[in-house]
């Protein structure tokens, strides 16, 4: 999911690339000042640099930066920069958005940028804002628009035109199912950005999960996934999965409430179709043994282990369903705008469906055919939310995802059968044998010291004797 916090502070530091964006002539911005120099060189996906030079009738003593990107805001944020320079009538002005230190912005983002200049007559002007595409020059990207709007472009650099028109065509499927039967609606056109595999597209954002397979950015309109033209029958799905994510952050966006994982996730799933065999397997069995998670403790994040995620992706399925199909669609949709209005899950339940979290679950639990929840599996305190999800790479690797420390989490899906013998995997040996061998290097220093103690003093006994004689 997305948090506003999180909005405004990426609003507040993005930017980077590996091409250069500059003029080549000089442009007049007031009278007294000009600049000589504007432009920006991105280092995708690290930095991006930009420079400037200005000339003055009077000495210019300010040179101030202002960029962000295109993006949806609880309201106007302007980051500003303040690079050091030499003052004088002629100047020159450089400044680094380090994305490490910030955090990046997904492919495709829109940058844009002005300076805002003032000489020692306190004359302010202030230059035109130019523009640029947050994406790397590596790849010979291609574009297809798709649908009669231009609802969905899609951008890709591998595989010929049937793979692209393929992967568009799911997609247009995927938001006229969200549009008909989930009442969601694109409100602007989604850029979808295919690598050919997730090894790229894990090149080309900072930070994320090594098993990272998808990711939506709903305040941008993108898209991001890495899709091999071997894995269609997964990237199909996908992009339906990671496009509900924008259509629900369209629907509700706002600086006031959230949206439950387990919601969010559920539309996106529900959207996908339904679950693999798999994942229906699994949900099936959490149901006759009675081992069912929480609907509560599935309003936050999801679990780490991949057992338990996976559980938690099909059982937000479920209950969507069981609220889509049972009470319709329109109420879904009710259910969306009560939480943009900034109402807890408990009182958006209320509002539509006239029950909290915990009758949700009694009466779905009923609906599956589930024991009802007992005493002791009520949670006592309130879960927080979490970033979008991201989705897991097709082919079932899911070993990798034990060693997430960030909250996104694996959708369900995963390419092969969940197991129920994977365990975190440690990042150093067990405490027991640290202690041994800790104790035998020890042993095997104090044996050093006695050795070369003795050689010591067998020494300084043969030189006390030869002064003797």
């Amino acid at each position: 999911m997305r948090k506003s916090i999180i909005t405004l502070f990426l609003n507040c530091s993005l930017l980077i690339g590996t091409s250069a964006f500059s003029s080549h002539h000089s442009s007049v911005i007031s009278e007294a000042i000009q600049w000589t120099k504007n432009e920006i060189v991105l280092n995708f996906p690290e930095s991006a640099r930009f420079q400037a030079a200005f000339t003055s009738d009077a000495d210019i003593t300010s040179i101030v930066l202002e960029y962000g990107n295109e993006q949806q805001t609880c309201g106007e944020v302007i980051a500003k920069a303040f690079p050091q320079f030499v003052p004088g009538k002629t100047a020159e002005a450089e400044w680094t958005w380090e994305m490490r230190q910030s955090g990046s912005l997904p492919p495709g983002a829109q940058l844009w940028w002005r300076w805002r200049v003032t000489d020692a007559n306190g004359q302010e002007t202030v230059t035109e804002t130019k523009t640029a595409t947050w994406l790397d020059d590596v790849h010979n990207w291609q574009t297809m628009n798709q649908g009669e709007s231009e609802s969905v472009r899609l951008h890709w650099y591998e595989g010929n035109q049937s793979f692209a028109a393929d992967l568009a065509n799911a997609a247009e499927e995927g938001l006229r199912f969200n549009e008909t039967q989930s009442g969601l609606k694109a409100e602007a056109p989604i850029d979808i950005y295919i690598f050919a595999s997730t090894d790229d597209l894990k090149d080309a954002i900072l930070y994320e999960p090594s098993w990272t397979g998808g990711q939506a950015f709903p305040d941008q309109n993108i898209v991001i996934l890495g899709i091999s033209p071997s894995d269609m029958d997964w990237g199909r799905d996908a992009i339906v999965h990671e496009l509900t994510h924008v259509l629900v952050g369209h629907l509700t966006f706002s600086c006031l409430g959230d949206v439950p994982t387990w919601l969010n996730e559920g539309l996106a799933v529900y959207s996908e179709g339904g679950l693999d065999p798999a994942s229906e397997r699994q949900l099936e069995d959490a149901i006759r043994d009675d081992t069912l998670l929480t609907v509560r403790s599935l309003s936050s994040g999801f679990s780490e282990v991949a057992d338990k995620a996976y559980l938690s992706y099909s059982q937000s399925y479920s209950i969507t369903k069981f609220l889509v199909e049972t009470y319709g669609q329109e109420k879904v949709t009710s259910l969306l705008l009560s939480l943009r209005e900034g109402t807890t899950i408990d009182e958006a339940l209320m509002q539509t469906y006239g029950f909290n979290v915990e009758g949700l679950e009694a009466a779905w639990r009923v609906a599956i055919g589930a024991q009802p929840l007992s005493n002791s599996a009520q949670p006592t305190s309130q879960p927080t939310p979490t970033f979008v999800p991201t989705i897991v790479p097709v082919g079932g690797q899911v070993t990798s995802a034990l060693q997430v420390t960030s909250t996104p989490v694996p959708t369900s899906s995963f390419g092969g059968e969940p197991t129920q013998t994977q365990t975190p995997v440690r990042t150093g040996p067990p405490l027991a044998l640290t202690m041994i061998l800790l104790g035998m290097c020890c042993a095997f220093l104090i044996l050093i010291g006695v050795v070369v103690l003795g050689f010591v003093v067998r020494r300084q006994n043969r030189q006390g004797g030869d002064h003797v004689q």
